[in-house]
């Protein structure tokens, strides 16, 4: 049964996503991954929707706009804090960046998949390319980075209580 909804929303989600994409800011591809996993974790929990393409499209939507607001609320920081680098050297700053290390490790190895080596491979000192990293992961370059937002969002998720509570 699972097989058969899949199949039949299979087209409805390729265009739902398709159009809400460019507004959110979101690759279409990454839009349809988060609803496919909506619509797995809704069938475990209380099973098909009575309605799946109504639900379907609400479910574009709400995506589209989580991404938004995202998008919107995330600012990279354009330098490090005032005075940060002149104490990078002292115990506590040490200490704290050595747990914040070990947080975000930790968090790589409980991503789903292949996330783990994609953002290991990332992460490298070594500084690979997106070819080198295609290669080593057996992809093609251009699924790397539809794979890589999805990875960073799953991370993303993970950290974020870890955020908060620190």
């Amino acid at each position: 049964m699972t097989h058969d909804l899949v199949t039949s929303l299979h087209p409805l989600l390729a265009a739902e996503a398709s159009a809400e994409a460019q507004a959110s800011g979101a690759e279409p591809g990454d839009l349809e991954q988060a609803v496919w996993l909506r619509l797995l974790e809704r069938l475990e929990s209380e099973g098909p929707p009575s309605d799946p393409h109504r639900w379907l499209r609400s479910a574009v939507r709400t995506e589209a706009r989580r991404t938004r607001r995202r998008v919107r609320n995330e600012r990279p920081y354009g330098t490090e804090p005032a005075g940060v680098a002149e104490y990078a050297h002292e115990p506590e700053r040490l200490a704290l960046a050595a747990a914040r290390h070990r947080a975000l490790r930790d968090a790589v190895r409980r991503l789903p998949g292949r996330c783990p080596r994609l953002v290991e491979a990332l992460l490298s000192p070594n500084d690979l390319t997106y070819r080198e990293i295609a290669g080593e992961l057996g992809i093609s370059q251009g699924s790397l980075g539809p794979e890589r937002s999805r990875c960073l969002g799953c991370l993303r998720r993970l950290l974020t209580p870890e955020v908060a509570a620190g």
